[in-house]
C-alpha cells in the first residue's frame, strides 16, 4: 500500500517506532522504549528507518498500525511503526523484505578474519583489505553480491539491496551470523576456495605439482589441489587439520544457535 499520489498535508503528525528483536543494537546505548517523531511533511517508512540509525537491510518486516508494508510506504499521519529483523520473521508468512539464500559477498577491509572463514566454508567473498567505500559498492551492485560491513551508513546507500551488519566484533560469532543471516548452514562447502584469492580449487594429480613440493610432502601424501588463481597447492597436512577442526566448531554453534 502506498498512498505516495496523494496531495502533500502541512499539519504535523507523530509516529510512534518500535525496534524489535535485535534491531535494538543500532539504538544508542542506554537507550530504551519507542522512539516519537514529530514529522512535517510525508515521508516514506525506509527515510524515517534509516533516520532513526537502523539500515534498510537489516529490516525485514515493517507494520504499519498492524498492517505489513514496504519501504516505499509514505506516513502522512500519526501511526504507530513496528519494525522487525531477519532472523526473528524468518519463518513467518507475512511480507518480508529482505532476501535469504545469497552466497556471494563483498567483505569490507575490517573483517578480514570473516572474509576467510567464509572463504573457508567454500563462499565466494570479494575481499581487500585497502577498498575504500566506492570499490566495495562498485563490486556490490557489478556483481550482485551482499554487502558485509559494521559501517551502517555505507549499508544504507541507497544502490544496497543485500546487506548485513555483524553484531559481535569477533570473528568466528561474525561468521555465524553471516550464516544464519542468510539461511546458509546447507550451501557451506568447506576447502573448495582458497583463502588467499578466492578462485575455486582445482583437483591436480600429484605429477603435475611434485617438482613444487617439500621432500617429506612427496613422500606422504597423494591428494593435491592447486589454486587457479594463485597457483598456490593445497594437500591435507597438519595445518588442514587445524582448519577442518575451525570448521566443525563453527558448524556447531551454528547447530546450537
Amino acid at each position: 500500500m502506498n498512498r505516495a499520489d496523494q496531495p502533500d498535508k502541512t499539519q504535523s503528525f507523530r509516529v510512534r517506532l518500535a525496534f524489535l528483536d535485535d534491531l535494538t543494537f543500532f539504538r544508542k546505548r542506554g537507550s530504551q522504549g519507542n522512539i516519537v517523531r514529530e514529522l512535517k511533511e510525508r515521508t516514506s517508512v525506509k527515510d524515517l528507518i534509516e533516520a532513526c540509525g537502523v539500515p534498510h537491510s537489516e529490516v525485514d518486516q515493517v507494520l504499519v498500525n498492524s498492517k505489513p508494508v514496504n519501504f516505499s510506504y509514505v506516513l502522512d499521519e500519526n501511526a504507530s511503526v513496528e519494525v522487525h529483523s531477519v532472523n526473528v520473521t524468518q519463518h513467518l508468512s507475512r511480507e518480508q523484505l529482505q532476501s535469504r539464500n545469497i552466497k556471494k559477498f563483498v567483505v569490507d577491509g575490517h573483517l578480514g578474519k570473516l572474509a576467510r572463514n567464509l572463504r573457508l566454508l567454500g563462499f565466494d567473498v570479494f575481499y581487500a583489505n585497502t577498498a575504500e567505500d566506492r570499490q566495495l559498492l562498485e563490486v556490490m551492485q557489478g556483481e550482485a553480491r551482499a554487502l558485509i560491513t559494521r559501517d551502517r551508513r555505507l549499508l544504507m546507500h541507497s544502490i544496497v539491496e543485500h546487506g548485513y551488519c555483524p553484531r559481535s566484533g569477533n570473528g568466528e560469532e561474525q561468521t555465524i551470523e553471516v550464516l544464519r543471516r542468510f539461511d546458509l548452514e546447507k550451501a557451506i562447502e568447506p576447502f573448495t576456495r582458497c583463502l588467499d584469492c578466492n578462485a575455486r580449487l582445482e583437483t591436480v594429480e600429484k605429477n603435475e605439482v611434485i617438482d613444487r613440493l617439500e621432500p617429506l610432502t612427496k613422500v606422504y601424501y597423494e591428494n593435491f589441489r592447486r589454486c587457479p588463481g594463485c597457483g598456490k597447492i593445497f594437500w591435507g597436512g597438519s595445518h588442514f587439520d587445524k582448519l577442518r577442526g575451525r570448521v566443525e566448531k563453527m558448524r556447531a554453534k551454528l547447530r546450537d544457535t
